[in-house]
């Protein structure tokens, strides 16, 4: 019988027997007239209701109305006894069995409610446990019945306690109101999928409200734990955790990958014996090693054969002293290359303080070591040359003062120039002047002593320092060797010979400086002086050549302002046709009244022009000047004037010379064909095939050109015919003396007849007599120019001379002091 015990069990067999026997004794003897039949119900056995059992008897809670104690079902099978025949003591006997089965069922009774209360405190314990599991593993716990739309939850949680659900209940619009708006589709699709039989659990990752507004992503998981009959799911249950934290330190994680990913710097772990651990994607690329090809391995490894001896140990006992290391290590990559690196090595600890890796972070720096190692070259010598430059230069000296105040000896400071070095730029290219200045710089190295220094200051500027003299004499002498080496052609590089000559300054310590500055700048004062007396020479400093520089320095800082001050201005000299003595042109020709200086020669302020580079600014302007003058004369009805206009070698071949051109002609509405720019020889000889395509653009224009000072230069007949020109000046040089030297009368006759052979017009320049005019007419030159016409005028003076032509009264030279 179920919910007995055996004793019971037994003690119930007995009476049943007991009764049996009674019953059958009782059956033999007659029935008394007129009495009933005894029906006695015998039971067969207990029908009880077990608890429920399952989650939901564990989430439930249990009360004594929520179980059925066992029922006792009896089966209702008539025993017929017969009646009492027997006396009083039969009845005691029949009293007692009853009183037995009493106390029987009584104790049955008291053991039921004993087990109930028993089987009520286990369920308690359990539901205990399952709390505690809950709020030790911080999961909530939801149960929710899809029928009734409640949703049961057991909050474990800070946040369950924050979103108010305090282990209670709500519906799925309730909690949905608290959920993210942008993961309540992905819940529902993902709840539906579940539900629907086509995924075995349901699990997602979404946000949930706080008290505070903050949104905290939760790990949802659940599953169906009861269907009805027809399998359509009644009601699920499952957990819901907080992983905020843990997405957060994914992230983390993710981030502090993906920086070392993308670091340029080669990060390694290694354990605590330095043994590799993992390697970020940039050491693989800085070593070549992979992390599967290098976990394991020791750090020694990598270890470059350049490295000093001994580094590799000190860093592993700085490492396990301190745990932290940071140096310059020459390492090997995976093919054996060796680089040398700035490697930064710290120790990581775990919470208890135990170091548990090391984390290297190693960057290459090989090239910046290079590219330090060019600064300092290039801090102190010259890239071009190879020699020292103007900052160790003066570290020489200093040096060499030095050693000579103890020795009682003398220093010179050498200054040397190359001589018109610009022309070779220009004529040549810069690529040729590099070569040049190579070509210098060796053979001045070749022609001093070990101990000397020389250097090149910039430009085409070079300084030898003689160390340890005894007297000024041997200064004189080194410099007279520069001088005759000199005279050799430069063989270049690219096996052309270049010749080419310096102008040297010398200055002496102690007897001219006690610095290298003081030295530097006498010497090159004195420099200047000797490219003054013709160039190829040397001189020593006197302080009388401080003057002179002083002047220089000055007529430059003058000049600079000339054209601000309105100090510069335009003299125009005629020129005549010998055939038919008609004015044909004028020569524009460049003058200067200095508020300082006076009146400046030409010779003087032009060449300082073209050093300064001020040229260029002036030649622009005096084309604007003269076409500007020239339109004048048009308009005042001397339309058959030609203006002639001298152009330098920077306007020709560094300025803007055709397009500022155009534009003048343009503004003045001048005819191309009225103006002839006017070049030396020496100036296109010097760059011929440079000089034959600007020539040729500038012919396109549609103005003429002319060569001035034609025989001085190196004329080259082969690029002669080439060039694009319609007139040769023959030079006053050859002119002034064709009456009474045969040769200048031979060279003059040549060009003229040469000149006519190529269709070129011929213009004599200085006829200052009538013997040299009738020379040149016997000659058929075309034109002449000089003062036998005219000296150089003012525009106003000018355009009277040029009106007086015209009415033909031109017996008188005009001299422009005169009147």
């Amino acid at each position: 019988m179920a919910g007995m015990g055996p004793i019971r069990s037994r003690w119930l067999g007995l009476l049943l027997g007991g009764l049996a026997w009674a019953a059958c004794a009782q059956a033999q003897a007659p029935a008394r007239d007129g009495e009933p039949p005894i029906i006695v119900v015998a039971p067969l056995q207990e029908r009880t209701t077990p608890p429920p059992a399952g989650p939901e008897g564990l989430q439930r809670h249990i009360t004594d109305a929520d179980w059925t104690p066992p029922v006792p079902h009896f089966a209702h099978v008539p025993l017929v006894l017969m009646p009492w025949r027997a006396g009083w003591p039969t009845r005691i006997a029949w009293l007692g069995v009853g009183a037995a089965l009493l106390l029987l069922a009584w104790r049955g009774q008291r053991r039921r409610h004993s087990a109930r209360r028993v089987h009520h405190r286990e369920i308690e314990r359990r539901e205990d446990r399952l709390r505690l599991a809950l709020w030790g593993s911080g999961d909530d716990f939801w149960d929710w019945n899809l029928a009734r739309d409640e949703i049961v939850i057991t909050a474990a949680s800070d946040l369950a306690r924050q979103a108010a659900w305090q282990s209670g209940a709500m519906n799925e619009q309730a909690f949905l109101e608290r959920l993210h708006p942008d993961d309540r589709g992905p819940l529902r699709e993902r709840l539906q999928e579940h539900l629907d039989g086509v995924a075995p659990k349901f699990e997602l990752e979404c946000r949930l409200k706080g008290q505070r507004t903050e949104w905290a992503w939760l790990l949802v998981r659940g599953k169906v734990v009861e269907r009805d009959a027809d399998g359509r799911p009644l009601r699920v249950c499952g957990t819901a955790r907080n992983v905020s934290a843990a997405r957060a330190a994914e992230q983390e994680r993710r981030i502090a990958h993906g920086v070392l990913d993308s670091m340029a710097e080669a990060v390694a772990v290694t354990d605590p014996s330095f043994r590799f651990l993992t390697v970020n994607p940039a050491f693989t690329r800085m070593t070549g090693w992979r992390q599967d090809e290098i976990a394991g391995h020791p750090i020694g490894l990598m270890e470059g054969k350049r490295q000093p001896g001994g580094q590799f140990e000190a860093m592993h006992h700085a490492l396990q002293r301190s745990g932290y290391w940071r140096g310059e290590l020459w390492l090997k990559r995976k093919d054996g290359v060796e680089f040398l690196s700035w490697s930064k090595i710290t120790d990581v600890r775990d919470a208890a303080g135990v170091r548990s890796q090391f984390v290297a972070v190693i960057s290459d720096i090989t090239d910046r070591k290079r590219a330090e190692q060019e600064l300092r070259y290039l801090a102190n010598y010259d890239p071009l040359t190879g020699l020292a430059n103007r900052s160790l230069l003066s570290d020489h000296i200093a040096r060499a003062i030095a050693r000579a105040a103890r020795r009682s000896r003398r220093v010179a400071v050498l200054f040397l120039d190359l001589d018109r070095f610009k022309h070779i730029n220009d004529s040549m290219g810069h690529a040729t002047g590099d070569r040049v200045l190579r070509a210098a710089g060796q053979r001045l190295r070749q022609l001093v002593r070990q101990q000397d220094s020389v250097a090149r200051l910039g430009g085409d500027e070079f300084t030898v320092v003689l160390d340890d003299m005894a007297d000024a004499a041997q200064a004189e002498r080194t410099a007279r060797k520069i001088i005759v080496a000199f005279e050799q052609p430069l063989r270049l590089d690219n096996g052309q010979e270049v010749f080419i000559s310096p102008s040297i300054g010398i200055s002496l310590y102690p007897d001219h400086g006690q610095t290298p500055s003081e030295l530097l700048k006498f010497a090159d004062t004195a420099m200047y002086q000797a490219k003054e007396l013709g160039r190829r020479t040397w001189l020593v400093y006197t302080a009388a050549m401080d003057a002179a520089a002083r002047l220089r320095a000055t007529t430059v800082a003058a000049l600079r302002k000339a054209l601000e001050r309105g100090e510069l201005s335009l003299a125009y000299q005629p020129r005549m046709s010998l055939l038919d003595d008609r004015i044909t042109g004028v020569e524009a020709l460049l003058r200067w009244r200095s508020a300082e200086f006076g009146d400046v020669a030409p010779g003087v302020f032009i060449p300082i022009a073209e050093e300064s580079g001020l040229i260029i600014e002036i030649g622009n302007w005096v084309v604007e000047q003269a076409c500007e003058q020239l339109a004048a004369w048009r308009a005042a009805g001397l339309r058959e004037l030609s203006m002639s206009i001298n152009i330098s070698v920077a306007q020709l071949l560094r300025g803007n010379l055709i397009r500022h051109l155009c534009e003048v002609l343009a503004r003045h509405d001048v005819p191309p064909n009225r103006v002839e720019l006017e070049l030396t020889e020496s100036m296109v000889m010097a760059n011929a095939e440079r000089s034959i395509t600007t020539l040729r653009q500038l012919k396109a224009v549609g103005v003429s050109l002319a060569i001035d000072d034609f025989g001085t230069g190196y004329s080259s007949l082969s690029y002669l015919k080439r060039l694009p020109i319609d007139t040769l000046k023959i030079d006053k040089e050859f002119v002034g003396d064709i009456t009474n030297d045969p040769d200048d009368e031979a060279i003059t006759a040549t060009v003229i007849m040469m000149a006519h052979s190529l269709g070129l017009n011929v213009i004599a320049e200085g006829v200052e007599r009538a013997e040299q005019l009738e020379y040149l007419r016997e000659q058929d030159c075309d034109e002449i120019q000089g003062h036998w016409l005219s000296y150089p005028l003012p525009a106003e003076r000018c355009l009277a001379f040029l009106r007086e032509r015209m009415t033909g009264h031109h017996d008188a030279v005009l001299d422009p002091q005169s009147g």
